[in-house]
């Protein structure tokens, strides 16, 4: 009996322990969030070039198995070379798209900045010369015009005077971070290439790793459970991707074969942007088509109002038609939810959290289901009247 009660209050001192420690940790948390966050801002800063370097051999890895698998099926007699082979040509093409889509983009804009610039002097005489003719007509435009153009030489002189060594210093200083930010993301982009090639070399080691090191936390059940949301998380993430690059390719070309057949004169540069931007779901085709615009209404407004109308048509054949012809159900996931997805990690994570975030609320989705569907399942057990259902009626219920 005295062992009992001992044992009982071992129990309470253990659980109050607990709650003292998880208590101290919690208000450490809180109290230092500031610095904590900093300092988790600061590691990801550092691991950059792995973090570029893991997407890119994630990205890579389906080539590879299946260069690889190409290479041991019909040269059974060079297996030693089917992992270096395939990592080299999965690389290859990586680079050879990168420098195509370099090759494609910045001549079309730096003839696109030339013609602009080449024909901006005239377009501001023309259009200095139409409102003056509208001055002439309309007394009451020209009096406005007067009051207007005073108070803004008031401004500009007051502005010049008072806050241009100040701006002049704040656009230095931005343009002096920009280039040394672009400078690190390329030098993190380089060496991510270099990481990626160690992690498809050992991609596989690493898969036999992870499984064993879930084995020694998790028990056999949580283990399978695991690696079944895991191989789920990765065909969602898989799919996804080629179906939207697939159906990215396929918009890019529809668009460069109409401004070809138009003949506008940024044809290849707008179809470039157009597909590339059409990666990010809903809102990808008006990202790529807003600047787009802007570069025709320089060359030519009507060539620009052409293109509006026609980025409005494709954008709904893509949503209607292309696009989910190609993607079908991969991510099984309404058009709501998608939207609310795009939103939501946007907001987070900016052009990255638009492009990742249908895939990862599909899998949290599939998580939240799964486990919704487990506590129906469990509190209709006590319930005669619904233990007939199947399980197909509650997985309806539930999505």
């Amino acid at each position: 009996m005295k062992f009992k009660n001992r044992s009982k209050y071992f129990k309470y001192a253990v659980t109050a322990t607990a709650v003292i420690i998880i208590g101290i940790f919690a208000w450490f948390l809180f109290s230092h969030a500031g610095s904590i966050l900093s300092v988790i801002k600061n590691i990801i800063r550092i691991l950059k070039p792995f973090i570029w370097g893991a997407a890119i051999a994630y990205i890579l890895a389906p080539l590879c198995n299946n260069i690889e698998g190409f290479i041991n099926k019909h040269f059974p007699k060079r297996k030693k070379l089917g992992k270096p082979l395939s990592i080299v040509i999965a690389l290859l093409v990586a680079l050879l798209v990168v420098f195509a889509l370099l090759l494609l983009v910045i001549p079309s804009l730096a003839k696109s900045v030339l013609q602009i610039a080449a024909a901006l002097p005239g377009q501001i005489s023309a259009a200095v010369e139409k409102f003056s003719d509208i001055l002439d007509k309309y007394p009451t435009v020209q009096e406005t015009w007067d009051n207007v153009s005073e108070k803004a030489m008031e401004y500009i002189n007051s502005w010049l005077q008072n806050d241009l060594l100040t701006t002049a210093n704040t656009v230095i200083g931005n343009l002096g971070t920009t280039f040394a930010s672009v400078f690190v993301s390329f030098k993190n982009i380089f060496f991510g290439f270099m990481i990626s090639v160690y992690l498809l070399a050992s991609r596989k080691k690493f898969a036999r790793q992870a499984n064993t090191v879930m084995k020694g936390i998790f028990p056999e059940k949580w283990v399978k459970i695991i690696m079944e949301e895991v191989h789920y998380a990765d065909k969602m993430f898989n799919g996804f991707f080629v179906g939207r690059i697939i159906d990215s390719v396929i918009i890019g070309s529809i668009c460069f074969i109409f401004t070809a057949i138009c003949r506008f004169e940024s044809a290849v540069l707008v179809s470039v942007i157009v597909g590339v931007t059409n990666i990010i779901p809903f809102f990808g085709p008006y990202i790529g088509g807003i600047p787009c615009a802007l570069l025709l209404l320089l060359e030519n407004p009507v060539h620009c109002l052409i293109f509006i109308i026609f980025i409005i048509i494709l954008q709904l054949i893509d949503g209607n038609l292309i696009g989910p012809h190609i993607l079908g159900q991969t991510t099984g996931v309404s058009s709501f939810w998608v939207l609310f997805a795009i939103m939501l990690f946007g907001g987070l994570w900016g052009i990255l959290g638009m492009i990742i975030g249908v895939p990862l609320f599909a899998v949290i989705y599939d998580i939240i289901r799964k486990l919704i569907y487990i506590g129906v399942k469990k509190h209709e057990t006590n319930t005669p009247g619904k233990a007939c259902q199947g399980d197909e009626g509650e997985n309806a219920d539930i999505e």
